[in-house]
């Protein structure tokens, strides 16, 4: 009886804060009632099995989320996602970026960025028993995630003998947990369409996490296999992917009050920390990385003044730096607008006394809070090291020799026994990454901005640097001399072959004594820094050991504490598949200031200038002017909607994640949330958490005026 009524306070609870909650989609029919009573009109049983529609046609990218929309292996993502490729592809003469890319047939599809990757979910497996049924008590944090990363590598070369298949462990509620997560690994994604960065971007980060939005954040890739049908890499010989399931493509998209799904690989959330963790990323982590970041940007953005090539190069990174500081900076003001620190203390307080009062639940912990405490102290004791030391190895030629020598020195070892990351099944994504380097390098840029991470590095506190690194640049304390460093810098760019590819390529497979006698500047190097690399990530092993008992303690008393009051229930976060729903509806975030649900073309012309980031192509212009609204006209907004918001549960990882309507058919894309949103990650706050959609009637509105896509259009079942 007692268990019954708790499973009926937590749907009741669900009820009513229907938006919350990125949902595994083995939990998906314990939510039968609400989502049936929400507006789902397929049976909530069959979003469970990752084998079938729609589940099996949501595919991952690695750092973003996509769907495929054909028989063809079609694949459509965000523009933001694909920016890294559509920027690869682009030359000062022929720029992507600025004019967009239609492919004509198949043979003129383009290469994607090196590494990247169509991962298709195919399987998921409870592992937990594997992982932590052998662990004994008492074990410390260095041989704990030892063990665990032992088990996970057996698991994952089993699972791997399957071959064209990618697996992972993931582990969920602090290491609770464990699930064995099994991809068809694709190789040969291809470029298939593009709108411009007018399209694609407008409104770029003068827009970004804004309302109203008025972006056509959409892009097509196309996934590749052998001619037997299995993975393969990159060819000419190669022929498109044929998935047993694709998303049907709905062009009357959604309405105000519509319900809406949203199926994707959301990255990280941390909505079940503490309140001293809260607290340090208001008063430290965030406000001190976002002037890092900022400083960073600054150096890059003076780097390539009138240098266009170099722009394009790094073009894809400075839109990331933009979007994590404004990132940082908007959670900072959502924080300061909330008592997010408060509410976790009275939480824990809550919690304490629950425990107290109930000695006889085998997963209550009084201590649970204190022993995780201790590690988030020495956790923070670090941060800063961690931070800057991290930045002042950004050169891509220093990244480059120190992966490239971690690399002999693993070979050493038997397979088993390597490093994750540096396996034999690791190889191809070392190669590719190596290979990448030529699209995002410019030696004087990366020269210049090299100098200002290192300086930056030079003056954090000395008890927070690195022996070695302060050894190689003559740093005392916080005294460098600069013009020693510049010439250090010069003579280590003009000394080193890193900066071709081939000879990068070619240092894989050499002995680690071929390194450590060898006279390239960067190797030398990556050989210095080496010892007292190992020695920071055995301390971080350890604390992470350590993590993996302490942190489990208290989400197993969390959990059954929230329970036991009738609350959701959902892990957090780990860019793990996840479904969250919600409806599609407008909010009111600050006195006098609503947020309506869509945005229209209109809005576009309102916005426009002529001038980056609000230079509409003059053909869209024309159009709207013109009222051609075709096929895809809202009635109810008497025009083509462009945008909408909806109260789904998103983060980052969800970009690029289809947006659902109750018959699973596409209705849209996740590309972004309203600046109220930003704090999501650690707060949902029900009346002003709104995610920012394209909509599919945007989409394909836009794909027909440019034109080049009527193949793709009807391919997609769609179309004049």
């Amino acid at each position: 009886m007692k268990s019954g009524l708790i499973v009926f306070l937590i749907i009741l609870n669900m009820s009513v804060y229907a938006a919350e909650g990125m949902w595994t989609p083995a939990q998906l029919p314990e939510l039968s009632e609400v989502l049936e009573a929400k507006g789902l009109q397929i049976d909530p049983v069959s979003m469970s099995d990752l084998t079938g529609y729609p589940m099996k046609a949501i595919v991952s990218l690695g750092d973003c989320t996509a769907s495929l929309v054909s028989p063809q292996g079609l694949v459509i993502t965000n523009h933001h996602c694909a920016y890294g490729s559509i920027s690869y592809n682009s030359t000062d003469e022929r720029n992507l970026l600025r004019d967009g890319f239609a492919a004509g047939s198949f043979a003129d599809e383009l290469p994607a960025v090196p590494g990247s990757r169509v991962l298709v979910t195919v399987a998921v497996q409870d592992v937990s028993n594997t992982i932590l049924g052998g662990l004994p008590a008492g074990m410390s944090g260095r041989a704990r995630y030892q063990a665990i990363e032992e088990s996970e590598k057996e698991l994952v070369r089993e699972c791997e003998k399957d071959k064209g298949h990618l697996c992972r462990v993931a582990s969920y509620n602090g290491g609770i947990q464990f699930e064995l997560i099994k991809q068809l690994e694709i190789r040969d994604v291809r470029l298939v369409f593009a709108p411009p960065a007018s399209i694609g971007n407008y409104g770029g980060d003068i827009d970004n996490w804004m309302w109203p939005r008025h972006t056509g954040d959409f892009s097509f890739y196309r996934a590749y296999v052998g001619p037997n049908g299995l993975p393969a890499d990159p060819g000419p010989e190669n022929v498109p992917f044929q998935p047993q399931h694709w998303l049907r493509v709905q062009p009357k998209g959604v309405q105000d009050g519509d319900f809406v799904m949203v199926a994707g690989y959301p990255g990280r959330t941390n909505r079940y920390r503490l309140s001293s963790e809260v607290a340090n990323v208001i008063n430290w982590r965030y406000p001190e990385y976002k002037i890092a970041l900022e400083g960073w940007l600054a150096a890059i953005m003076t780097a390539i003044d009138g240098k266009p090539d170099a722009a394009l190069k790094y073009a894809s990174l400075i839109s990331n730096i933009n979007n994590e500081t404004k990132n940082y900076g908007g959670m900072l003001e959502g924080f300061a607008k909330g008592n997010l620190v408060k509410r976790k203390q009275e939480l824990e307080r809550e919690l304490q006394t629950w425990i107290a009062d109930h000695p006889e639940n085998q997963d209550s912990d009084l201590s649970a809070i204190e022993a995780l405490q201790v590690l988030i102290d020495e956790s923070q004791s670090r941060q800063q090291r961690k931070l800057y030391y991290q930045l002042a190895y950004r050169s891509a030629l220093l990244r480059a020799a120190r992966t490239l020598y971690r690399l002999a020195r693993e070979q050493e070892k038997p397979d088993e026994a390597r490093e994750p990351g540096y396996q034999e099944r690791d190889l191809v994504r070392i190669r590719e990454q190596m290979t990448r380097i030529e699209g995002t390098f410019d030696a004087e840029v990366d020269q210049q901005v090299w100098r200002h991470l290192v300086l930056a590095y030079a003056a954090i506190p000395e008890d927070q640097h690195v022996d070695a690194f302060d050894q190689w640049f003559g740093i005392n304390g916080n005294s460098i001399d600069t013009e020693a460093l510049d010439t250090q810098l010069e003579k280590m760019y003009a000394g080193s072959s890193l900066a071709d590819t081939q000879a990068r390529l070619d240092w894989i497979g050499k002995s680690s004594t071929e390194f450590e006698t060898s006279d390239d500047p960067f190797i030398r190097m990556a050989v210095a820094l080496f010892d007292g690399d190992m020695k920071i990530e055995e301390w971080d092993k350890d604390l992470s050991g350590r993590y993996l008992e302490a942190r489990p303690r208290f989400m197993r008393s969390l959990l059954t504490f929230q329970q036991a009051r009738g609350r959701v229930v959902y892990p957090d976060a780990n860019s793990t598949l996840r479904v969250s729903y919600g409806v599609v509806t407008g909010s009111q975030p600050r006195d006098g200031i609503v947020y309506l649900p869509f945005t229209t073309l209109e809005g576009i012309v309102e916005k426009n200038t002529g001038t980056e980031p609000f230079d509409t192509p003059a053909g869209l212009l024309r159009a709207i002017g013109e009222k051609q609204y075709g096929a895809y006209i809202d009635e109810q907004l008497g025009s083509v909607p462009v945008n909408f918001l909806s109260t789904l549960d998103t983060t980052g990882g969800n970009s690029g994640s289809p947006i659902l309507n109750g018959k699973a058919e596409l209705v849209g894309l996740q590309f972004d949330g309203t600046y109220e949103s930003i704090i999501s990650d650690w707060d949902f706050l029900q009346d002003k958490t709104r995610s920012i959609q394209v909509d599919v009637r945007y989409v394909l509105w836009t794909m027909e005026q440019l034109g080049g896509a009527e193949q793709l259009l009807k391919e997609m079942g769609v179309g004049r």
